[in-house]
């Protein structure tokens, strides 16, 4: 995956193949090459957002135990 990807570029390419597919305006030529992208779009968004869930709950367990060492 590119290395500037961001989350916001990748769903919204996403949204665009989808959306492209939907309207039937893929060339059957080329649909095969757009599902792998999608792909490869889908596991970046996921992998993405499961770092932020992951770098959230560690921060507010951060906060936690900070708050709770101030008591």
């Amino acid at each position: 995956m590119e290395q500037h990807l961001t989350y916001e570029a990748a769903y919204n390419e996403l949204r665009a193949i989808a959306a492209d597919i939907e309207t039937g305006s893929v060339p059957v030529d080329i649909l095969a090459e757009k599902v792998k992208r999608a792909a490869v779009l889908i596991e970046f968004c996921q992998q993405k957002l499961r770092s932020t869930e992951a770098e959230v709950t560690n921060i507010i367990k951060q906060m936690e135990q900070h708050n709770a060492g101030g008591k």
